[in-house]
C-alpha cells in the first residue's frame, strides 16, 4: 500500500474570499469562460481572485493530453472551439476591471491542425485592440514543436510568453504526456528568442516528484542557456489518488535556496514557493520586479 505524506503546517493555506472574487466568479460562468485556477484546483485560487487576477483558460476545459500531475480533464473535445471567445474575453476583461495585466493559458489542442494557435493569438489581439496598455502573458501548449504554430503567438506580440518544463530531464516520461517531452519545451522558449528577442520568455518546475537537487540546477542551466528570463518554482500537490504520488514536500529553506541559486545563474526574476505556481501573482511579480527595474 502506497504511504501517504502528511503535509506540514507551511503547506496550509488561509482561505479568503471577497466582492472581487464573486465578481470574477459570475462573470466568468457568464461569459461561459475557464480559468486555470478553477481547472487545476489551484491553491491561491481565493487570493488571486481577490486581489482582481485570473489565469483564463482558452479553448474549453478538455485537454487532448493526459500528464499524470494535472487536474484538468482529459478527452478528445472533437475540433470544437467557440469562435466567439476572443470577444468574451475582451468583455469579460472589461467587466471584472482587470486591465493592467493579464495571462492567458489554453488547454493542449492537438485535434486540431495548428494546435490552437491560431485562435490563441487572435485572443490575444482582441485583448490587445480593446486595451492597448495592457500586459499580456502567455502560458502557452508545444504545439508539437510547430515553428509556424509558434510563429502565430509571437506574432500576436504579448510582452511574456511561457511554457513549462515542469520536472527535470529524468522525470519526463514519469510525470508528463507522452507526447510532451524536455528537448521539445526547451525548443519552444528558444524558438521564441529567435522569432522576437524581445519577448520575455518563462517557464516553472515542480518540486516533490523525486527529483534530485543538481538535476533542479541543471534544469536552471538549461534554461538559461537559451536565455530564459524568468522562472517560477513551487511544490506539487496531488490531485487525487489517480494522480502520481508526492515524493517529498520541501521545506521553504529549498525553495529560496533555488531562488538564490537562479538569480545567481541570471534569470531576472524567481519566484520560488511550496504555493507558487506558473502565473502565481504574475502581474504583481513581473511588474515590480523585471519592466520597472531600471538597470534592464
Amino acid at each position: 500500500m502506497e504511504q501517504k505524506l502528511a503535509k506540514p503546517e507551511w503547506l496550509k493555506i488561509k482561505v479568503s474570499a471577497n466582492d472581487n472574487f464573486s465578481n470574477i466568479k459570475n462573470t466568468l460562468k457568464q461569459h461561459n469562460l475557464h480559468t486555470v485556477c478553477e481547472e487545476a484546483h489551484c491553491p491561491n485560487i481565493s487570493e488571486c481572485w481577490s486581489g482582481g487576477t485570473a489565469t483564463f483558460m482558452l479553448m474549453g476545459d478538455m485537454c487532448t493530453r493526459g500528464c499524470k500531475f494535472c487536474a484538468v480533464k482529459t478527452g478528445n473535445p472533437m475540433q470544437k472551439l467557440d469562435e466567439e471567445e476572443p470577444k468574451k474575453l475582451a468583455q469579460a476583461l472589461k467587466e471584472i476591471k482587470l486591465l493592467d495585466y493579464v495571462v492567458l493559458t489554453s488547454v493542449n489542442r492537438d485535434d486540431l491542425v495548428d494546435g490552437g494557435s491560431g485562435h490563441f493569438a487572435e485572443c490575444i489581439r482582441e485583448i490587445k485592440k480593446a486595451y492597448p496598455e495592457i500586459i499580456v502573458e502567455v502560458l502557452i501548449p508545444d504545439f508539437n514543436g510547430s515553428i509556424e504554430s509558434l510563429n502565430k503567438i509571437v506574432d500576436a506580440k504579448p510582452e511574456v510568453i511561457a511554457h513549462n518544463i515542469e520536472t527535470v530531464e529524468r522525470l519526463q516520461k514519469k510525470v508528463r504526456d507522452v507526447r510532451a517531452n524536455y528537448k521539445q519545451s526547451l525548443s519552444v522558449l528558444e524558438n521564441v528568442k529567435k522569432l522576437n528577442p524581445k519577448i520575455y520568455t518563462k517557464s516553472s518546475i515542480m518540486l516533490g516528484l523525486g527529483e534530485t537537487g543538481e538535476e533542479v540546477i541543471q534544469s536552471m542551466k538549461d534554461l538559461r542557456e537559451i536565455n530564459a528570463d524568468i522562472l517560477t518554482i513551487g511544490q506539487y500537490l496531488r490531485p487525487t489518488g489517480w494522480h502520481i504520488s508526492i515524493s517529498e514536500f520541501a521545506a521553504p529553506e529549498k525553495f529560496e535556496y533555488f531562488k538564490q541559486k537562479a538569480l545567481e545563474l541570471g534569470f531576472l526574476f524567481c519566484a520560488s514557493g511550496p504555493f507558487v505556481r506558473s502565473s502565481y501573482r504574475a502581474g504583481e511579480l513581473f511588474v515590480r520586479n523585471v519592466i520597472k527595474r531600471k538597470d534592464f
